[in-house]
């Protein structure tokens, strides 16, 4: 699930069922519905303005959707290992970052233009733990952060604009293991410390809150460390989004300190309930037929997969 990050309400999902869906919340309506994975869906990222979605499947194949019509408009091959992946984009720089796995299960990230997927950017293997790698992205600062479930590390990096197009910086190191992360929203850091990012780290007993910090004497306000950053505020409503229009966030400047807006009220809209369609004789008989299909080809790939799990451990 997925917030949109310029316009109110708008929330991507994506479900076991294999689609990803977007919905216009405070109608309670789906305004576009996309059903071409064949597999796992590990994640759903909107770009920085909001106009397309990336999917990461576990069908090895990274999807680009319009979110409104609900179509996908290109599809590319990201990674070679059939453990599962994850994706997300590089801000303002349209590029998107996948993160997954070889053929020999080493975990890789690789950075694509959507201009041209025949080919990608930039690639840096990883190692060979296990986990699945939880990838993080501050555009403000351009910092790429890798945390990778099962490790007591976060790895960063800065990403330029220049090949090689990424650098490796350093890394964050604890015995305890992490079983997920999350990035909070610049809103959140202080300012005063120099501190450009904090992101919070589930183990299997706290979550741990972990602060990146660029050491600095001065205490006036470090301006090229903080630039403007996206708000609260949405820069598109709900409708003016679903009508076509693309705006980017709303930037707010942390020299004085935020002040959050004043809280507006959630108010849902009355939907009328529309009744469903009873279906003829020959109607189900074709919905019953596709439902049959579809757990056909189900199991015929659950015992694809088991073949290859034996083969594996032959």
């Amino acid at each position: 699930m997925n917030w949109h990050p310029s316009a109110e309400n708008i929330l991507a999902t994506s479900s076991i069922d294999f689609t990803v869906k977007v919905w216009d919340v405070n109608r309670g309506v789906s305004i576009s519905d996309t059903g071409e994975h064949t597999d796992n869906i590990g994640s759903v990222a909107w770009n920085y303005d909001g106009s397309r979605l990336a999917t990461a499947c576990k069908d090895r194949k990274t999807r680009l959707i319009d979110p409104r019509k609900g179509g996908v408009t290109d599809t590319f091959p990201a990674h070679d290992g059939n453990k599962g992946s994850r994706c997300i984009w590089l801000g303002n720089r349209e590029w998107i970052l996948t993160v997954g796995m070889s053929k020999t299960s080493e975990r890789e990230f690789r950075i694509w233009d959507p201009r041209d997927l025949s080919k990608h950017l930039a690639f840096k293997s990883i190692d060979t733990a296990s986990g699945m790698l939880i990838p993080f992205y501050d555009s403000d600062s351009s910092l790429l952060y890798l945390a990778g479930k099962g490790d007591g590390n976060i790895r960063f990096f800065e990403i330029v604009d220049e090949a090689p197009h990424f650098y490796f910086l350093s890394e964050y190191k604890s015995a305890s293991p992490q079983i997920g992360a999350a990035l909070l929203p610049k809103l959140s850091v202080n300012v005063g410390e120099c501190e450009i990012d904090v992101i919070l780290k589930a183990t299997p007993s706290a979550i741990e809150p972990i602060s990146f910090k660029v050491p600095r004497k001065s205490d006036l306000f470090q301006d090229d460390l903080f630039p403007a950053t996206a708000g609260e505020e949405p820069a598109l409503s709900a409708a003016e989004w679903i009508a076509g229009k693309n705006a980017p966030p709303k930037l707010v400047s942390l020299e004085s300190g935020y002040v959050p807006p004043k809280n507006k009220a959630f108010v849902v809209e009355k939907v009328e309930e529309v009744a469903e369609k009873e279906l003829t004789p020959l109607e189900m008989k074709n919905k019953i037929q596709e439902l049959e299909n579809r757990v056909s080809y189900l199991e015929a790939e659950i015992a694809k997969r088991d073949l290859k799990i034996k083969e594996l451990q032959g």
